[in-house]
């Protein structure tokens, strides 16, 4: 049970905060419940919290011995993916949807005059259909939207050319209302009614610009003429026709049977994601991980994971989608690139979405287990982004603080494999500048900083950061490269107005380096500007604190340093010192001299 505890917490861990659908395994592999969530590190975790569970939960949770899960691109088609794999797997604890109850699609049929209609059963062979859709109220508003716009048949009597030309129906109520055109009586031309047929396909599909250009004209006509009740009808009309003209990309009856592919690579590390279509729904998402072993391209690595991934998946469709070009992957299978747009481009989006998300996930995983492998990895990335000649393992970084020229001092950090080595800080206060002069207050510090690791045979840095841009980095190659002679990489941090990090300095003269604010190399530069800061802010403030209390304490006759020390030690600060009764003072530094310290502020406050 440990052992699954630990397992179940780690995979709770990388768990995305994206929309998507997960999936329960119990001890045997088996798929024992699926859901949806629109937060999936949310959703899941929330199963796992006792005091949330109820006696159903905790039953499902007993069982739980693995967790899988897809990454969508909204809430709606995580809905939809789920009702798909809900179908395919029948959970045990999915009770709710055992019926085989599925969702609502609409429907063209393939009659001479066809009929549009909403329907959960799907025959490809007698209709054309679309969805489907995760509400049923949306597929009602599309087929009302075309109903109103077209006056199409709605009957089930079967109509036939031949029979409306020899007089063989008679028209219903709904042509007297104006709400069907006729067709039986040849009321209409063929040509118009299937123009309308036309129309409304555009309008499911959402290929409706058209449609709308149309709508909008007439409102603007209709607005014209002050006939404000009926342009809103047709503003919620057009609202419709624009709301559907993007369809979900989990499922598509016009995509047949398909392999989609996604790739994506981390130096030699190649990940490689499927995603199985089945009758127009994903059924199956997988993905790999392998490792570049010499110089094999993308197009050799994408047909090794194309013939592997599909083999552990048993597909055996011959169309596959893939995001450039494979290697030969055998004879009878059809390669296709997406478009730039459309249903297919939205799947290979989506595969890459989710092979994104598997490297994320690996990535965090390793870390976790090799904290140093991270590290290597983020230094290895600093390295190659401004061409250090070794991997920085051991950085520098400075930074002064004063204020009005008083109290000067300066600090420096170290960071060793991308960690604090607080052990190394050193605290730096002024001895040769005098007054507010930030360059020369570094060329100092660096000069003491490393001709002492020079002297006492010291470990040098590989790189040395300033906290401020151009100047201090001007001021520390002086002394590091043009009087002590050495060989250490320097780089500076560009600021914006707020004081954070914007932009790496490197080189000379500097080159600006841009950093994603996401990027863990951005990071960790900003993680060691707000040590540095921290450092000497806390040393100055700290300094600056015993200055003002010192020099107060110095006018008392009788009060020596020693005295002083034990003030400070005992009440931290000036405040609380002049506060103190005078059995206080004593007791910390005896009665005669708690008298007089007593004495002296006591006379300060009469004053």
């Amino acid at each position: 049970m440990a052992t699954r505890d630990s397992h179940i917490a780690s995979l709770l861990q990388r768990i995305p905060e994206q929309p998507g659908v997960y999936q329960y395994l119990n001890d045997a592999g088996e798929v024992i419940y699926v859901g949806k969530a629109k937060n999936l590190k949310r959703r899941v975790s929330s199963y796992f919290h006792k005091e949330q569970q109820t006696a159903k939960t905790r039953r499902l949770v007993a069982h739980i011995r693995d967790i899988k899960y897809v990454v969508v691109n909204s809430e709606q088609d995580a809905f939809l993916l789920e009702n798909n794999l809900i179908k395919q797997y029948q959970p045990h604890y999915n009770i709710l949807l055992k019926d085989g109850k599925t969702y609502p699609y609409i429907c063209i049929t393939k009659e001479p005059y066809p009929r549009i209609f909403k329907t959960r059963q799907v025959d490809k062979k007698g209709a054309e259909y679309f969805g489907p859709y995760s509400f049923s109220n949306a597929a009602d508003l599309v087929i009302e939207l075309i109903h109103q716009l077209y006056p199409l048949r709605t009957c089930h009597t079967p109509i036939l050319p031949d029979s409306v030309e020899k007089g063989k129906y008679k028209v219903c109520l709904k042509y007297h209302i104006k709400k069907c055109c006729g067709i039986c009586e040849g009321k209409i031309a063929d040509a118009e009614y299937a123009t309308y047929i036309q129309s409304a396909r555009k309008i499911i599909k959402g290929d409706a610009q058209e449609i709308s250009k149309q709508l909008l004209e007439q409102m603007a006509a209709l607005s014209a003429e002050m006939r404000y009740e009926e342009a809103a009808q047709l503003k919620r009309q057009y609202d419709l026709v624009e709301r559907f003209r993007s369809k979900t990309v989990i499922t598509n009856t016009n995509i047949s049977d398909m392999d989609v592919f996604g790739y994506e690579e981390q130096d030699d590390l190649i990940y490689i994601n499927i995603l199985h279509v089945h009758n127009g729904s994903i059924v199956q998402g997988r993905t790999m991980e392998c490792k570049r072993l010499l110089d094999e391209s993308k197009e050799e690595l994408l047909a090794t994971g194309i013939v592997t991934l599909r083999e552990t998946i048993g597909s055996t469709v011959k169309d596959i989608l893939v995001p450039f070009l494979p290697d030969y992957v055998g004879e009878d299978i059809h390669v296709h690139i997406a478009a730039s747009s459309g249903d297919k481009k939205r799947l290979l989006e989506l595969s890459a979405q989710n092979v994104h998300q598997y490297k994320i996930d690996r990535l965090k995983q390793a870390d976790k287990l090799n904290p140093d492998q991270r590290a290597m990895r983020i230094l290895g990335e600093l390295q190659k982004l401004i061409g250090l000649p070794t991997i920085p393992m051991m950085i520098d970084s400075f930074d002064n603080s004063s204020i009005q020229g008083t109290n000067a001092v300066s600090a420096c950090v170290v960071f060793r494999k991308a960690k604090p080595s607080k052990g190394d800080y050193k605290r730096f206060e002024v001895k040769e500048v005098v007054g507010n002069d930030d360059y020369s207050t570094m060329r100092e510090v660096v000069r003491r900083r490393y001709q002492r690791l020079i002297d006492e045979n010291g470990e040098l840095p590989d790189l040395i950061i300033a906290d401020g841009g151009i100047g201090q980095m001007h001021a520390i190659r002086d002394v590091v490269i043009d009087e002590m002679g050495l060989d250490i990489p320097i780089a500076g941090l560009k600021k914006d107005d707020k004081h954070r990090t914007q932009t790496l300095l490197y080189g000379w003269p500097p080159m600006e380096f841009g950093l994603p604010v996401t990027s863990e190399v951005f990071r960790l530069l900003t993680q060691i500007q707000d040590e540095v800061h921290r450092f000497a802010i806390s040393y100055h403030k700290n300094k600056r604190s015993k200055s003002q209390v010192s020099s107060e304490l110095d006018d008392i006759q009788g009060v020596g340093e020693k005295t002083k020390q034990l003030l400070l030690q005992h009440f931290h600060s000036l405040k609380r010192i002049s506060s103190a009764e005078e059995s206080e003072l004593q007791k910390v530094i005896g009665k005669s001299k708690g008298s007089i310290v007593y004495a002296h502020f006591q006379g300060k406050i009469s004053r």
